[in-house]
């Protein structure tokens, strides 16, 4: 666990000083927690003119991160809490396979889960809500395995503050509480889930939204509404099940997170926690959501990890010559993880790091630290996706096109890119275009692709608004 951390914060560290982390999602987890840590509403500019976060998802959890920031305000406090999560999502895996076989095994099991794929994903990505996920639902099957219902069920529950599609996990979970015969947890279970989901998406999201609803209906190959959908997968389930490899990237998601396992998982009860999140990746509109390079597979790497063991267990109590099972199963998956590492950055990205690929600050991003000094504290600016983390702790800072034009006295446009990010992304040639018509002058002229313009207002009657938005 030691050493995972160290790695972690070694790449993730590094990633934040070569300008790779982002608003999107580190800026954006930064401005709600600092808001928080200040007892403020999430307000989040870089999701747009006074953006509350809790009417885009329902992670209220988040909060807890809060006191973090009294200590030190700075967004790697973030991806440091991210670490502990997740390497402390080790223990309920060594301690569930350690009843179930013995501590080499279990050990490897831990092992197994620091080194593999979706947890490096995760670490590459930057802070995500997701991270709180991961260990709650390894402390789940804990839970389970200890025939301990009513805190499985209770810690499930947890998982509603973490994202508002955790209430179809529990049902997930409830299922799972119903093969255990668990007849009272798992029908609880069940009515927290949808009540949990109902909240969260018919009051709650469109309360805080400025458009007063839940706008995250990415699923039309199922039907336009969630009503049509389930009428779709229970009238023809064949042809729902088939949207579910019919893509390459598709089989490559099943691929990497059931090879590894040898196709483990898919026989153990188990495998159902994580059906919801890895079924609504599949069947989402989005190709980039099918990828493997993003946040969402962390919370279902301890999932399947201790399904496959689940049924390893079960083959070696029929068959006891199987037992070295126990350690081809975890060793398949370090070895997957060591060779991925060394030679497979594309999908194993801690492999810059271990490498030294990373080390080194090159031209862009001393560009970048240029580009930021030169911002002012306590203004209102618009900034290049990689640069916002870096403005977060001292102005109020937004993505190309999101602040309000009457406040908006400093920009950065990096013209490298094809779009400059957010919701509703200029080009470079728009925001260029902006910039002439409110009357930016160039500060920085093209300093590795990025651009620097500012501009004085009379009186500078944004300052107080932008200042205040920093202040406790």
């Amino acid at each position: 666990m030691t050493a995972a951390a160290l790695l972690y914060l070694a790449h993730s560290a590094l990633r934040f000083r070569n300008f790779e982390a982002k608003g999107y999602d580190l800026g954006i987890f930064d401005q709600a927690v600092r808001q928080y840590a200040m007892f403020k509403a999430p307000i989040v500019p870089i999701k747009g003119e006074d953006f509350h976060l809790l009417g885009d998802h329902f992670h209220p959890i988040i909060a807890l991160l809060a006191p973090l920031y009294w200590i030190w305000d700075d967004p790697r406090m973030l991806n440091i809490a991210m670490i502990a999560l997740l390497v402390s999502t080790a223990l309920p895996v060594y301690l569930v396979v350690r009843g179930w076989f013995s501590h080499v095994p279990a050990l490897l099991a831990a092992v197994a889960l620091l080194l593999f794929w979706p947890f490096q994903a995760l670490v590459n990505w930057d802070f995500h809500e997701i991270a709180f996920g991961v260990p709650i639902i390894g402390w789940v099957i804990w839970a389970i395995e200890r025939r301990r219902m009513w805190l499985a069920s209770g810690l499930g529950s947890l998982l509603l503050l973490v994202r508002e599609d955790m209430g179809v996990t529990l049902i997930a979970l409830a299922m799972v509480l119903a093969l255990k015969r668990a007849w009272a947890p798992a029908a609880t279970t069940a009515v927290l889930g949808l009540a949990g989901y109902w909240v969260a998406v018919e009051v709650v999201i469109p309360h805080f939204s400025a458009a007063g609803e839940f706008g995250y209906w990415e699923f039309t190959a199922l039907g336009p509404s969630a009503g049509a959908a389930v009428a779709f997968l229970l009238t023809q389930p064949w042809n729902a099940v088939g949207l579910l490899f019919d893509h390459p990237v598709k089989l490559g998601l099943w691929a990497l997170h059931f090879l590894p396992l040898l196709l483990l998982p898919l026989a153990s009860p188990y495998v159902i926690l994580g059906a919801p999140i890895l079924l609504s990746r599949l069947f989402n509109d989005r190709q980039n959501v099918w990828e493997v390079i993003y946040q969402y597979d962390a919370i279902l790497a301890p999932i399947f990890l201790l399904a496959a063991f689940d049924v390893a267990r079960r083959l070696v109590r029929h068959w006891p010559r199987l037992k070295l099972l126990a350690v081809v199963l975890p060793g398949a998956v370090i070895a997957v993880g060591l060779v991925g590492t060394l030679a497979f950055p594309g999908v194993f990205p801690l492999q810059r790091t271990v490498t030294a690929e990373n080390w080194s600050i090159d031209e862009r991003a001393q560009a970048h630290q240029r580009a930021v000094e030169a911002i002012p504290d306590g203004v209102c600016v618009e900034a290049a996706d990689t640069a916002v983390p870096h403005l977060v702790d001292r102005t109020s800072v937004g993505l190309n096109g999101t602040t309000d034009e009457a406040n908006l006295t400093w920009i950065i446009i990096d013209d490298q890119v094809e779009e400059l990010g957010g919701s509703d992304p200029l080009t470079p040639a728009e925001a260029f275009a902006r910039a002439e018509r409110l009357g930016f002058s160039t500060v920085i002229e093209d300093d590795e692709g990025l651009w620097v313009l500012s501009r004085e207002l009379p009186g500078d009657p944004a300052a107080q608004e932008c200042a205040e938005y920093l202040r406790p």
